[in-house]
């Protein structure tokens, strides 16, 4: 009888720590997996485009982008630009603050990543976001526009300044 409380114990507690863990990481509650509209349609911790880690994670950016850095130094006027640039070109659907929220991207499956959030993270380094915004989705078949036609490598370079600066 004492193992079965024990175990019941140690499973309740496992339970708890994973609940809190959750909650903590933004999985649940009104945006979070309880109700599907978080990690289930592709985002997951502070929005974060799950697929696009789990396809990095198992492919790499690609040689063309993985050793790429940024040339151009932070200056008021290249971040300027890339606020333009941005606005322009990215806020539609990842918002004005870059939290994910923008209006066109509010009914897109997956919805676009809260890439303020991201952009400081480690794993986000000149390439991936150089690589992110110039292939845009069509590695990972979602909607995300391809920008390597439309923006030159410098635009792209002052979107990247920005994005550090959300």
């Amino acid at each position: 009888m004492r193992t079965i409380v024990i175990g019941i114990a140690a499973f309740l507690a496992l339970f708890f720590i994973v609940a809190a863990t959750l909650a903590q990481m933004g999985m649940m509650g009104d945006r979070g997996m309880m109700r599907g509209d978080g990690m289930m349609r592709g985002q997951g911790m502070m929005n974060m485009s799950m697929i696009r880690h789990r396809y990095v994670m198992m492919n790499g950016v690609g040689k063309a982008y993985a050793s790429k850095t940024n040339p151009l130094p932070p200056t008021p006027s290249k971040i300027a630009s890339g606020e333009s640039l941005y606005t322009g070109n990215c806020a539609a659907c990842h918002g004005a603050s870059g939290r994910g929220d923008g209006e066109a991207g509010k009914s897109l499956n997956p919805r676009p990543a809260n890439i303020a959030a991201f952009s400081k993270m480690p794993m986000a380094s000149d390439g991936y976001l150089y690589w992110t915004i110039a292939e845009g989705g069509a590695p990972l078949g979602t909607a995300m526009p391809v920008f390597k036609a439309v923006l030159s490598e410098e635009q792209i370079w002052e979107i990247i300044l920005y994005l550090r600066r959300l």
